[in-house]
C-alpha cells in the first residue's frame, strides 16, 4: 500500500470525488472528523430504504406494481408502521390475557355496575403460605392456586383493604374480548404480509434505489472527511492505494488538476489490508469473513496454512465418512440451487466435505457405525482404530502446527538475532510434545529432550529481545516461565480434536444402538427412522459447532499466538460506487 495525499481546488471537491469514485482504487481516510448534517441525513435515508427492502421477498416472481421506487418504499413503510403497532398491541394483550386468565371469564363492566350499587368485587394475588387478613364481612373466593401464586376474589360492602395481598386492577375488557382482538390482529398481520408480497416484483427497482442512496451517503462521508488549506482555496484528502494502482492516479492527476503526494505509510498509520490469495487459497475467504478476522497490514498472511489445517481439523472433529458424503452432496446441490452465491463458498464446503469423507473412510466410521467387514473396511487404517494412536496423532499435529509458526517467523526475518529465539521456541515446543506424550499416554521421554529444552530456553533468554529494547521489554523475560507453561498448554490443547471427534462418534453410535432394535415392526421402525434422522441431524449440528469453536480456535489463537498475529486488520474498502462490479 501507498499513502496518498490528493490536493484539489476547493470549488472542485465534488467533481474530484466523482472522478475518484469512478476510478475505485483509493481507500479514503478522513482528514476531518467534523459532524455533518448532510452525512447524517444521507445515513437516515439509507436506513429508511434498506429497512423497506428487507421486508420484501427476494424472489417473488410477481409483476412490478408500476409505482416509482420511492413510492413503493413509502407504501411499504405504511405497512411496516402498522405491523409494528399491531405487534406492540399484541404483546401488551398477550401479557394482559396471561395476567387475568387465572380469574376466568367475566365482564369488567358488570363488576363496575355492582360497585355502583355498593357491592365491591376486587381481584387479588398473593404468595402461597401467606396468612391473609380479611374484614369480617368479606367473602373470599379462591380461583386458582399453584406453586408460585394464589389468585382470589374478595367481595365486600364498600371499599376495604386486604393485607398481605396485591390488588390487581380490573382489566379494560373481558378475556373473550382480548382473545377476539388477538385473532383480529393475527388476521390483519397476515393480510399485511400479503400486501407486502404484492410489491415483491419491485425488489430490483428498490434495490437499485438503495444502491443510489448508499452512494450518496458514502459520497457525503467522503466530502465531510476532506480537509482545507491555503486559506480554504485548496482542499485535500488522504487515503491508501495498492502500489500497482498508483500509476493510474499519476496518469489522471494532471487531467483534473490534482496534486499528488505518494509516500510509504508510517508505522502508526491505519493502513488497510488487501489480500490477494492464489486461486486455491480463495475458499478460506468466506470463513475469515464469517468469523470477522483479518490480518493487520504488517502481519503475516496465513491464509494457505489456515485452509490446510482447518480442513484437517474439520475432518478429525467430524470424523464420519457418512456425514462427509452428506456434506459433499449438499454442497454440490447448493452450488446449483444458488448460482448467485460466490463460488468460493461452495469450494470451501466441498474441501471440508472431501476431507471429512477421506478421514472417515480411513477411520472406518459411517453414520456412527464402525465398519470392520466388507468393501468399505478395506479403506480403513487399523492403526486409527486405537484411541491411543489418535491421541498421539493429535499431539503430533499440534507440535507440527506450532513449529510451522516459528519456522515462518524465521523465514520472514532470517538475518535477525530473534530468529535464534524462534529456534529456541521450536525446541521447547517439541519438549512439551514429548512431555505431553509422557503425561497423557505414559510414553518414555527420549534422552535428548531435556538438553533440547535447556538449549531452547537459553536461546529464548538470550535472543528474544534486542539489547536496545531490553530496558522497555524486560517484562517479557520475567514472564518467560508462564510463557513456557502456556507453550505446554497450547500443545495439549490439540487433544480437543480427539475429544470432540470421539464424542461425536459416541453420540451417533449410541443412538444407532438404542434405535436399531425398533426396526422389527413397520410402525416402530418408521418411528425409529424419524428419531434416527433427528438424532443424526442434532449430532451434525453439534459437530459443526465444535468445528467453529475448536477448529477455528486452533488457528486463530494457538497458531496465531505463536506466529505473533493479533488479527488487527482493517479491510481495504476503496471509494467506489456500490453499483460497480466487485472484484472476486
Amino acid at each position: 500500500m501507498k499513502k496518498v495525499t490528493l490536493l484539489c481546488l476547493a470549488h472542485t471537491q465534488e467533481a474530484t470525488l466523482e472522478q475518484l469514485r469512478d476510478l475505485g482504487i483509493l481507500h479514503l481516510q478522513p482528514v476531518s472528523q467534523r459532524e455533518s448534517e448532510s452525512v447524517e441525513a444521507a445515513r437516515r435515508e439509507y436506513e429508511y430504504v434498506r429497512n423497506a427492502l428487507e421486508v420484501l421477498p427476494l424472489e417473488s416472481g410477481g409483476q412490478p406494481s408500476g409505482l416509482a421506487p420511492r413510492e413503493v418504499v413509502a407504501e411499504l413503510w405504511k405497512l411496516i408502521h402498522e405491523q409494528r403497532a399491531l405487534e406492540d398491541e399484541k404483546t401488551a394483550l398477550v401479557h394482559e390475557e396471561q395476567r387475568y386468565r387465572p380469574f376466568g371469564q367475566f365482564d369488567p363492566a358488570a363488576v363496575e355496575r355492582l360497585r355502583a350499587r355498593g357491592v365491591w368485587v376486587r381481584l387479588y394475588q398473593s404468595s402461597p403460605g401467606i396468612k391473609l387478613v380479611l374484614p369480617e364481612d368479606a367473602v373470599y373466593v379462591e380461583l386458582q392456586r399453584d406453586k408460585t401464586a394464589v389468585h382470589f376474589v374478595v367481595v365486600t360492602r364498600g371499599p376495604v383493604e386486604v393485607q398481605n395481598a396485591q390488588e390487581i386492577p380490573l382489566p379494560a375488557c373481558s378475556l373473550a374480548a382480548m382473545r377476539d382482538r388477538l385473532l383480529a390482529i393475527a388476521a390483519r398481520q397476515r393480510a399485511i404480509q400479503g400486501e407486502i408480497a404484492r410489491y415483491g416484483g419491485d425488489y430490483p427497482q428498490v434495490a437499485a434505489l438503495l444502491a443510489d442512496v448508499e452512494d450518496q451517503w458514502r459520497f457525503a462521508e467522503a466530502r465531510a472527511g476532506m480537509g482545507a488549506g491555503a486559506g480554504a482555496a485548496i482542499a485535500y484528502l488522504q487515503g491508501y492505494c495498492p502500489a500497482e494502482e498508483v500509476e493510474k492516479l499519476r496518469q489522471v492527476a494532471p487531467k483534473h488538476g490534482w496534486g499528488l503526494v505518494v509516500e510509504e505509510p508510517a508505522e502508526q498509520d491505519p493502513v488497510p489490508t488487501l489480500l490477494r490469495y492464489p486461486r486455491w487459497v480463495k475458499p478460506i475467504e468466506p470463513l475469515l469473513e464469517l468469523v470477522g478476522i483479518l490480518p493487520g497490514y504488517r502481519e503475516v498472511d496465513i491464509g494457505a496454512a489456515f485452509l490446510i489445517f482447518f480442513a484437517l481439523f474439520f475432518a478429525v472433529l467430524v470424523g464420519d465418512a457418512g456425514y462427509g458424503a452428506l456434506f459433499l452432496g449438499g454442497s454440490l446441490w447448493a452450488a446449483r440451487k444458488f448460482p448467485r452465491v460466490p463460488r468460493k463458498v461452495f469450494s470451501l464446503l466441498t474441501i471440508m466435505s472431501v476431507a471429512t469423507l477421506l478421514w472417515g473412510a480411513l477411520s472406518g466410521v459411517y453414520f456412527g457405525l464402525a465398519v470392520e467387514r466388507g468393501a468399505l473396511a478395506r479403506l480403513r487404517v487399523a492403526w486409527l482404530a486405537d484411541p491411543e494412536n489418535v491421541k498421539f496423532l493429535c499431539f503430533l499435529i499440534g507440535a507440527i502446527h506450532l513449529t510451522l509458526a516459528h519456522v515462518w517467523n524465521i523465514v520472514r526475518a532470517p538475518r535477525s538475532w530473534q530468529s535464534f529465539a524462534q529456534l529456541g521456541w521450536i525446541g521447547t515446543t517439541w519438549t512439551m510434545y514429548f512431555f505431553a506424550l509422557k503425561m497423557v499416554l505414559g510414553r518414555e521421554m527420549p534422552g535428548f529432550v531435556l538438553p533440547m529444552f535447556a538449549a531452547g530456553v537459553t536461546l529464548i533468554v538470550l535472543f528474544m529481545t534486542p539489547p536496545r529494547q531490553l530496558k522497555g521489554e524486560w517484562f517479557n523475560h520475567a514472564m518467560l516461565p508462564l510463557s513456557l507453561v502456556s507453550n505446554f498448554v497450547d500443545v495439549v490443547s490439540y487433544i480437543r480434536l480427539f475429544a470432540v471427534g470421539t464424542a461425536s462418534f459416541a453420540v451417533a453410535n449410541n443412538f444407532n444402538a438404542t434405535l436399531t432394535p425398533m426396526f422389527g415392526h413397520w410402525a416402530s421402525g418408521l418411528a425409529a427412522a424419524v428419531f434416527l434422522l433427528l438424532a443424526h441431524g442434532l449430532n451434525i449440528a453439534l459437530c459443526l459447532m465444535g468445528v467453529m469453536v475448536h477448529g477455528v480456535r486452533l488457528n486463530t489463537l494457538e497458531f496465531s499466538g505463536h506466529i505473533g498475529m493479533q488479527w488487527t486488520g482493517i479491510p481495504f474498502q476503496p471509494f467506489r460506487s456500490v453499483k460497480q462490479p466487485q472484484p472476486e
